[in-house]
């Protein structure tokens, strides 16, 4: 696959194969060491999480706090650049990746500098409802355009009014709304309004009707946190567009 612009895969392309956080089922998440190994699968996209730190800095995260993934304390936004940077990010899943860091995603896109395409999540914690000059929505487009990345960038999240923040700005990186629940969620109202570009459910939730509604209207739907041989081919059967999932690998032996 030569391309990673989102319009031309969305047309050549079945099923995505997404990398949930790099390849966390084997490496620690949302590291450099992770998201290498994704690109070494040859996986179609890679999906992070975006947080800010203290001194406004967008650090990829999954987590508001960092006892899970790191040797730290406390909350993200709680710590400067400088503090999170000495961390420890790598040690938490196996000792043979101790001294790994916390990457800013400035890292990450020079890390993938166009090798294939991007998620990225901006955390419901991160949004700041006044909108502020540096607001994360803004330093995301703003990081993404002086890479050159609008066509290969998606930007997710579960905040919706930070996906319309984004699109008031124009002229940024193509939109997703991730949803838990389908059915509370109003979700394909929510996807015209945003005109996304794509829709990302929980697979534990989604059902083929969704699929085919969300399809129907226009939209590429690409569940996640499908890990598991069984879960990836449910998935796959429901017809989806692509899975975002921890071990890319894995699903890279189903797909053939």
């Amino acid at each position: 696959m030569s391309s990673h612009r989102l319009k031309d895969r969305a047309q050549i392309k079945r099923p995505w194969i997404i990398a949930h956080r790099g390849c966390r089922a084997r490496y620690p998440e949302n590291t450099l060491i992770a998201f290498e190994a994704a690109l070494e699968a040859g996986v179609d996209m890679i999906e992070l999480d975006v947080m800010l730190s203290r001194d406004r800095h967008m650090m990829v995260i999954h987590d508001a706090d960092l006892e899970r993934t790191t040797n730290g304390r406390g909350s993200v936004s709680s710590h400067t650049l400088e503090e999170l940077k000495r961390l420890d990010a790598g040690s938490w899943f196996d000792a043979r990746f101790a001294g790994e860091r916390l990457p800013t995603l400035e890292e990450v896109l020079d890390l993938l500098n166009g090798r294939t395409a991007l998620n990225i999540e901006i955390k419901r914690s991160a949004y700041e409802p006044d909108h502020p000059p540096d607001a994360v929505e803004r330093q995301v487009a703003e990081l993404v355009r002086r890479k050159g990345g609008t066509d290969s960038v998606l930007v997710s999240s579960f905040e919706w009014r930070a996906l319309e923040n984004l699109v008031r700005m124009g002229q940024g990186p193509p939109v997703s709304l991730l949803s838990r629940y389908p059915d509370e969620d109003r979700y394909l109202e929510a996807c015209k309004s945003l005109r996304a570009f794509s829709w990302h459910p929980s697979y534990l939730a989604v059902t083929k009707e969704h699929v085919g509604a969300a399809q129907d209207a226009g939209f590429l739907v690409f569940p996640y946190n499908a890990d598991t041989p069984e879960d990836i081919r449910r998935m796959l059967d429901m017809g989806v567009d692509g899975v975002i999932t921890s071990d890319p690998l894995l699903m890279k032996k189903l797909v053939g």
